[in-house]
């Protein structure tokens, strides 16, 4: 792990987005949370390129949104799971990064707002991912999307959400994702981590709330889900035949062992893997894109895996 110093320009905009955002309190009602971080992330979020075409449907229960680009159809798919602990976040949460992935990658972007924890532990989100994983290719060409060409993508909780679709369709003898994209993946169950305890304290998230986050999703400590691959992928004793993965982790990150040991997982099984560490950056540095150079050549790099993975079904280097 890296001690290169964290992003000026990182901090300077988490600094600006706490002071704009105003006044926080964890003992909050969970709905009242959800509210706002909902209304800052809609105050504060980067417009779309206007020439994406974006709907918003029901897939049964689940609110799905897509995002189309322009141009010839069908076109490769992406189950995209927003990232918030597993408790809040939504399409709107994560409305703007769906929109560039999409713009920039040339794929269509299915974001969707999976059952909440502690409400719904795991694995319903995996549950939900799989309901409209079946649906994109069930009915995809109605939607503009080429149903042989998806892959799964989350940011921290959504990358177990993706994580954890691609080890169920493994389970159930499946065909498998052409790709993953785990954006700062929260997938282990190990919170005594080197980084969960040097970056205990992190600018962006800490390990108090991923802890809090943990139990939300998987129950109390040492209960049977803290075991269980589809709510923490890394304890999967068995990842061979899961699609080629990108990983992106930031060096300043509580989560930044989580994907490394994902990774080694993956290549110890001959799953073609690519590790891509951001020595700079913190937990869901992407927020910070438009106000980072360092988080946007990150932001790139993950756009530039979308489109590699989804039209080519390949890695390439990073």
């Amino acid at each position: 792990m890296t001690t290169a110093p964290f992003d000026a320009e990182s901090r300077s905009h988490l600094a600006a987005q706490a002071k704009d955002a105003g006044p926080w309190d964890p003992a909050w009602p969970l709905a009242r949370q959800r509210q706002v971080w909902e209304d800052q992330c809609k105050r504060v979020r980067a417009r779309r390129p206007d020439r994406l075409m974006v709907e918003d449907l029901d897939v049964g229960s689940i609110h799905v949104r897509i995002y189309r680009p322009p141009g010839e159809h069908p076109k490769p798919g992406v189950l995209y799971a927003h990232g918030g602990g597993w408790t809040m976040g939504s399409c709107e949460t994560h409305d703007d990064l769906c929109a560039e992935l999409a713009d920039q990658a040339d794929v269509v972007v299915v974001c969707f707002d999976y059952r909440l924890a502690p409400e719904h532990q795991s694995p319903a989100q995996v549950e939900d991912a799989l309901t409209v994983l079946d649906w994109m290719k069930s009915g995809g060409r109605a939607i503009g999307i080429d149903p042989t060409h998806i892959i799964a993508a989350g940011d921290s909780a959504g990358g177990q959400v993706a994580a954890g679709v691609a080890l169920a369709i493994k389970r159930d003898g499946g065909p498998r994702l052409r790709g993953l994209v785990l954006i700062n993946p929260a997938v282990g169950a190990d919170i005594e981590t080197r980084s969960y305890l040097e970056h205990a304290n992190s600018p962006a998230l800490s390990r108090a709330e991923m802890i809090e986050s943990l139990e939300a999703l998987l129950g109390p400590q040492g209960s049977a889900n803290w075991s269980d691959p589809l709510g923490a992928p890394n304890t999967a004793q068995d990842v061979s035949g899961l699609p080629p993965t990108f990983i992106t982790v930031a060096a300043h990150d509580p989560l930044h062992d989580d994907g490394v040991v994902f990774a080694a997982k993956l290549k110890a099984a001959g799953v073609p893997v690519s590790l891509r560490e951001e020595p700079t950056l913190a937990h869901s540095y992407w927020r910070s894109r438009h106000h980072s150079k360092a988080a946007m050549a990150g932001f790139r790099a993950i756009a530039q895996a979308v489109r590699h993975l989804a039209h080519a079904g390949a890695l390439q280097p990073y």
